[in-house]
């Protein structure tokens, strides 16, 4: 892990989750705190493209609009909506 401009930040962890996370940095021979930076990371990957999509103007709105209406009953069909797809 790559030290840039590193913050200090206090977590609370259950204390079952903490003896995992030592027990694995002692094994793997690896700081805590790199294994947590690293999983931090993971995570952010995998959200990246979700905070993508949010920041796109209107779009958070528009599925509030469209999950309200589906709840309404107000939807499309799926085969109706290939069928106007393909149309």
């Amino acid at each position: 892990t790559e030290v840039k401009n590193m913050a200090t930040s206090t977590i609370r962890i259950p204390e079952d989750k903490k003896n995992i996370l030592k027990a694995i940095s002692s094994l793997e021979n690896k700081k805590m705190n790199d294994i947590i930076v690293e999983l931090i990371d993971e995570y952010v990957e995998r959200h990246k493209e979700t905070l993508e999509l949010l920041s796109i103007p209107g779009l958070h709105e528009s599925l509030i609009k469209s999950s309200k209406e589906f709840k309404e009953g107000k939807g499309v069909a799926i085969e109706d909506a290939k069928k106007e797809l393909e149309s």
